[in-house]
């Protein structure tokens, strides 16, 4: 119909305007065909031992290579897998992966290190011991599979897979093997039932290549190589030698293994940095082949001590400084009843007699020997050259002081006339000191109140700058005053102590805590070949032979006080020789040396937990103190009045710590270090002699130099006069000379040791003023009684074996910990004391002897005028 074909038509062209004015709809793209994965053929290979493979393989290949073995429970065999890749390809490496019952190892070949600054080196021949899972059947076969695969093009490679002969270690039975990065070696070791520790001693004829040695449980994987060789078990870094003490306890398997690693780099061992080639057409980034990095190593396992060893060196060491407990005690025994002999001796003689009734008479020369009834002369219980004085001063304006010899220096001799005991004392009579009492209030005194004498200000210059000097002349201060004064130097070292001695002990168990979690064993720098653990210290010994120190200057403590107990009840009874004779009896600064000796024996056992770079001032600082208040001690026993202030002393002695703590971090190789040290030790040289010569009577101001020039010109030009002093102008000279040369040698040669450079230099001037003042007492017409004499001769007898074991040197913390072990060397001594474990030893014994000779050098002079005995 007409009517129906118009109808459609219309609407068809309505529906074709409307999808006009809608927007067009997305086109959906076509799904592309996906490419079919590359198939790749599997090929698969029963292979046997000791047989080498050499094949290819590519992206579309991927080997198999299946293997078994039998394990038995009672022995195990390893198992070492060597691969060598032949082709060149190193930016597509092969992949090896070794399937095993309860492990999986994998490693590409070339297989790729890194060293310092994230260098590359490239190893194309590897070979790893698989790690041998454990049985519990008599006899069972296990099988494992080595997968090979590489997205390379034909790359052609070699297989082998052998039996380890010699894997279990033997007890005392060496065994040499080679080992490179790549190729590293491991081996198994089983506690007998009779032992519970171990060493396990590496050695090599060759310092390098560096290599590693770790002790690590028996666990899969092993940790064999150079970039994870440290995350388990404890290792230390070698060159020639490394020993690790292995203890039972710390292995639930009672056994473990031994793994050797060549490092890459030789650096950590104190080696050179390798020569890395960059060519025009390489990449900074492009690996270095190391072809040549082989070491021959040998390995033993030694027993260690039981635990009898430790308890019988314990009860060695004690028994060794106990005893000087008892002989000391033996010795005060005999003087007390010597003493008391002769005390009632000395009481009939002064009785009077009963034809004339006058008390008899006794010569000098038996006074010296005979009058120490009150024990001054001995070191067990007198008291003869100490104490802070606890009397008041005798001196005062109306006395007059007369110095007998003005006219010459000269000798005393021993032929003088008999006295009588009551010794008259140039002008004095000692009446009017008997009449007063000696022990004094000393809550008034004031430490800054030094100069109680009325014409002490006017009276310094007139008596200090005499040309021969008396002890009574430099002992004219208040001795109330003089006690507090010393007794600072107890109370200040005291205080010291504590303070420094608390942190160290934190930090000390910090890095005992840290070896023993981390296993790092290149922390601290222990003799390893005589390391003796006990609880968490890996060196037991070496703390346990510091005991002598702690020991000894306890001992000395005791026979101080002692000393003082005999001084103040002899005072108390108004004796006239405590008050008026001999040298001045000042007991502070002894005080204080007993303490540093026993300070340390604590810093040096702290020193020893962990000997590193860090904390080497622990075991120096008070030898510093030591030397510097011998010192002291040795001027002021003719120098009372004018001797260092405690400040001025700790002070000076914290500005010698903090240089040697600067030279060790700053100076090594440091040319301005050491031009302002060694200026700064000449200007400190001349500044001290000055003091010296001039008894303190000088001042440093802006007119200094014009004074030195003025003694100059009237001294050297206007007349050519010799020096007023001439004893402490050859002391001061040879002084200076020792000290010039010690500052050129320091300057020239820049030692690697500072600390013990700035020790010697101590030392140097201690045994210098030591020798100056033994010269000068017997050039004086003094003499040395017994005792101190043999003080003086077993002292330096134990100093020269002392020093002997000393320079050993057993490690350095200088060097690297792999070249401080190299140092190391076996016990020498019960098994378990080193070289450095007897110089603990003897120069605990040689510093309580030095000690004692500065306690009882001058005990000649109890019985001495002090206006007749010389100073020098």
């Amino acid at each position: 119909m007409p009517g129906t074909g118009t109808a459609a038509l219309g609407w068809a062209l309505l529906a074709g305007a409307l999808l006009l004015l809608l927007p067009p709809l997305p086109v959906l793209p076509q799904p592309q065909p996906q490419p079919q994965p590359q198939r790749r053929d599997v090929q698969e290979t029963e292979a046997h031992f000791n047989i080498t493979y050499t094949d290819w393989v590519d992206a579309k290949l991927l080997h198999i290579y299946a293997f078994n073995h039998s394990v038995r429970r009672n022995r195990t065999e390893g198992v070492r897998v060597s691969v060598n890749v032949l082709s060149e390809h190193k930016d597509r490496p092969v992949l090896f992966v070794v399937r095993q019952k309860e492990a999986v190892v994998s490693f590409q070949v070339p297989l790729i290190l890194r060293g310092l600054y994230q260098r590359k080196y490239a190893y194309q021949e590897v070979s790893r011991t698989l790690c041998q899972p454990q049985t519990k059947a008599e006899v069972e076969t296990q099988h494992f599979y080595v997968d090979v695969s590489t997205l390379s093009v034909n790359t052609s490679y070699q297989l082998r897979v052998t039996r380890v002969e010699n894997f279990v270690l033997r007890t005392n039975e060496r065994f040499s093997f080679n080992a490179t990065a790549a190729q590293p070696q491991y081996f198994k070791y089983e506690f007998p039932e009779e032992l519970d520790s171990v060493i396990v001693k590496v050695t090599s004829a060759m310092a390098f290549p560096c290599s590693v040695i770790s002790i690590q449980d028996i666990l899969c994987p092993v940790y064999d190589l150079d970039n994870n060789v440290a995350f388990i078990g404890m290792y230390q870094t070698m060159t020639k030698k490394a020993a690790i003490t292995v203890q039972k306890k710390d292995f639930p398997s009672h056994s473990f293994y031994v793994v050797v690693v060549v490092k890459t780099e030789d650096e950590a061992c104190g080696g050179a940095l390798p020569y890395y080639p960059l060519s025009k057409n390489s990449s900074p980034d492009e690996p270095v082949d190391q072809h040549n990095r082989q070491k021959m190593l040998e390995v033993m396992v030694s027993p260690a001590i039981t635990s009898e060893a430790y308890v019988s060196s314990v009860l060695f060491c004690l028994s060794i400084f106990l005893s000087f407990y008892v002989l000391t005690l033996l010795i005060a025994c005999w003087e007390g009843c010597r003493q008391h002999k002769r005390k009632g001796l000395l009481s009939a003689m002064d009785s009077p007699s009963l034809d004339t009734g006058h008390s008899h008479s006794i010569p000098d020369s038996f006074l010296g020997r005979a009058y120490d009834s009150y024990g001054y002369g001995s070191f067990g219980n007198g008291s003869s050259s100490s104490t802070e004085g606890v009397t008041d001063s005798l001196g005062s304006t109306e006395v007059s002081y007369s110095y007998v010899g003005q006219e010459q220096f000269k000798r005393r001799t021993s032929s003088t006339p008999t006295r009588p005991l009551s010794i008259p004392m140039g002008e004095r009579s000692l009446e009017n000191v008997a009449g007063r009492p000696r022990l004094d209030s000393l809550s008034s005194v004031e430490e800054d109140d030094y100069d109680t004498l009325a014409d002490i200000d006017y009276d310094k210059n007139v008596i200090r700058t005499k040309k021969y000097l008396c002890v009574a002349d430099l002992a004219r201060k208040d001795k109330r005053v003089l006690r507090k004064k010393y007794q600072i130097y107890f109370w200040n070292i005291a205080t010291i102590a504590v303070f420094y001695a608390l942190p160290v002990i934190q930090l000390v168990i910090t890095y005992q805590t840290v070896v023993n979690v981390t296993g790092n064993q290149d922390i601290c720098y222990y003799n390893f070949l005589c390391a003796h653990p006990l609880g968490n210290l890996s060196a037991f010994n070496n703390i346990l032979s510091n005991l002598g120190y702690v020991l000894l200057g306890l001992l000395f403590l005791l026979i101080i006080l002692q000393r003082e107990i005999n001084y103040n009840r002899a005072l108390l009874r108004n004796d006239a020789h405590a008050l008026e004779c001999g040298i001045p009896k000042h007991f502070g600064l002894f005080y204080a040396m007993g303490t540093a000796l026993m300070m340390e024996g604590l810093l040096s056992a702290c020193y020893h937990v962990c000997p590193n770079y860090t904390n080497f001032q622990f075991d120096t600082s008070f030898m510093y103190m030591i030397a510097g208040l011998c010192m002291l001690k040795l001027y002021q026993k003719r120098h009372p009045d004018i001797n260092a202030s405690a400040y001025s002393a700790y002070a000076c002695l914290a500005l010698v710590i903090f240089f040697s703590v600067v030279g060790v971090v700053f100076g090594k190789g440091n040319t301005a270090f050491w031009i302002v040290f060694s200026v700064i030790h000449i200007v400190a040289t001349l500044l001290l002699s000055t003091q010296l010569y001039y008894m303190g009577r000088w001042k440093l101001d802006s007119g200094i130099l014009r004074r030195i020039l003025h003694v100059l010109y009237t001294d050297c030009v206007r007349q050519c006069s010799g020096p007023m002093y001439v004893d402490r102008m050859v002391l001061l000279v040879m002084g200076n000379i020792i000290n010039w040369s010690l500052a050129a040698y320091g300057l020239i040669v820049r030692p690697n040791d500072f600390a013990s450079y700035l020790l010697a230099i101590g030392i140097c001037n201690l045994l210098l003023y030591f020798a100056f003042y033994i010269i000068m007492k017997l050039r004086s017409g003094e003499r040395i009684k017994l005792i101190p004499l043999l003080c003086i001769i077993s002292t330096s007898v134990v100093w020269g074996f002392a020093l002997f074991f000393f320079f050993q040197g057993l490690s350095t913390w200088q060097k690297t910990p792999a070249e401080s072990r190299e140092h190391n060397r076996d016990c020498i001594l019960l098994d378990f004391f080193d070289d450095h474990d007897i110089w603990h030893f003897l120069s605990s014994i040689a510093m309580f002897g030095s000690f004692l000779v500065l306690l009882t050098l001058d005990d000649d002079l109890d019985c001495v005028q002090r206006d007749k005995i010389y100073v020098f």
